[in-house]
């Protein structure tokens, strides 16, 4: 039995990131002068030790101690390798912390160069812990089950092969809602609206929001629309019994092939995710650094150009409208001087 009295983080690593390696030295080396055991996967052991890494003194995650011995899990990688996090403590209400090492990072609460300080928020237990929505599937052949599963992100039943639609009977809580062909369908999570649901033309869902998102994948409809629907209800997709049957996906990280006439339920989990946050700002202002969005508004913009108070120069249609109104309101001063038209034209006092 493991020693309750230590304090163990897992460190989950990208395996194939070059740019890993320091940083899991790094953390390492951290943790070990804290006090704290690091903690790595089975599968993590071997690929440090070709890097060189010391991980003699590490305990592995199910032979030297379980999910509930764990404090908190620590991700040294992107997304991807946060979702894995996930899924090894799925069941033990670990929380998750995450320093990307990626691309965009939507789930990484640190970037790279902050890796120093995200370990000493570890060490003095110096963050918060929030609950994120995950999505619990079903799928079922007439009255036997399949399998069941979980994903963070989304759900997906999509075609097996690419050159040929499947077609979908769509229904929510048990009321029938459309059918069409399609390449495939999405069920996702206010988190995962900024993943693959956001490249297919969801909306961006705040992530405190529980709410499930429908997005049909390149569907043949005229009414296709991606929708967002209460948490509590259900969304059923039923296979029709001509196609060559399916594959979904969670998370884009484990798949099953779905058979003809396949019915597949994706709800709300009763078991949400556990994100460990080091700062409570603005979900707007992590949108505008993720995406690099242009977010100066136009006041800021020509203040920053020509001083405070100026207004920015029109373009376009909006200085067509401008020289419109210019105009207009010359010919109105010139009216009222009894100089205009309507002084001494046409339709004016003799």
């Amino acid at each position: 039995m493991a020693d309750e009295t230590r304090r163990r983080v897992l460190l989950v690593v990208h395996p194939r990131r070059e740019v890993a390696l320091k940083s899991t030295m790094i953390t390492l080396r951290l943790l070990r002068e804290a006090g704290l055991v690091p903690v790595l996967a089975p599968d993590g052991v071997e690929p440090l030790r070709q890097w060189g890494v010391d991980v003699d003194d590490a305990e592995v995650l199910g032979v030297d101690c379980t999910g509930p011995d764990l404090e908190i899990v620590m991700v040294l990688g992107g997304d991807g390798t946060i979702l894995r996090a996930a899924e090894l403590v799925r069941f033990d209400a670990t929380p998750i912390i995450g320093v990307n090492l990626g691309h965009v990072g939507f789930l990484a609460e640190s970037e790279r160069d902050d890796l120093v300080q995200a370990v000493s928020h570890v060490v003095r237990r110096a963050y918060e812990v929030e609950r994120r929505m995950a999505l619990t599937v079903r799928v079922s052949d007439g009255d036997r089950l399949l399998f069941q599963d979980w994903a963070l992100n989304e759900v997906t039943i999509e075609k097996p092969r690419s050159n040929k639609m499947i077609t979908v009977d769509v229904s929510i809580n048990g009321r029938p809602f459309t059918a069409f062909g399609c390449d495939g369908v999405m069920v996702s999570t206010p988190t995962g609206s900024t993943a693959y649901a956001f490249s297919a033309g969801g909306p961006i869902v705040w992530p405190n929001l529980e709410a499930l998102l429908f997005v049909p994948l390149n569907a043949h409809a005229l009414f296709a629309r991606p929708l967002v629907i209460a948490p509590h209800l259900t969304v059923d997709v039923q296979l029709s019994d001509d196609a060559d049957g399916a594959v979904t996906w969670c998370d884009g990280r484990r798949s099953q092939a779905l058979p003809p006439g396949a019915r597949v339920q994706v709800s709300r989990s009763a078991i949400p995710v556990r994100l460990a946050r080091l700062r409570t700002g603005s979900f707007v202002d992590r949108l505008v650094n993720k995406f690099e969005l242009p977010s100066l508004s136009w006041q800021q913009g020509a203040e920053q150009r020509h001083g405070p108070g100026a207004q920015p120069a029109p373009t376009g249609r909006d200085a067509l409208a401008a020289e419109t109104i210019a105009q207009r309101e010359a010919d109105a001063h010139t009216a009222q001087d009894g100089r205009g038209p309507s002084a001494g034209g046409e339709g004016g006092p003799a």
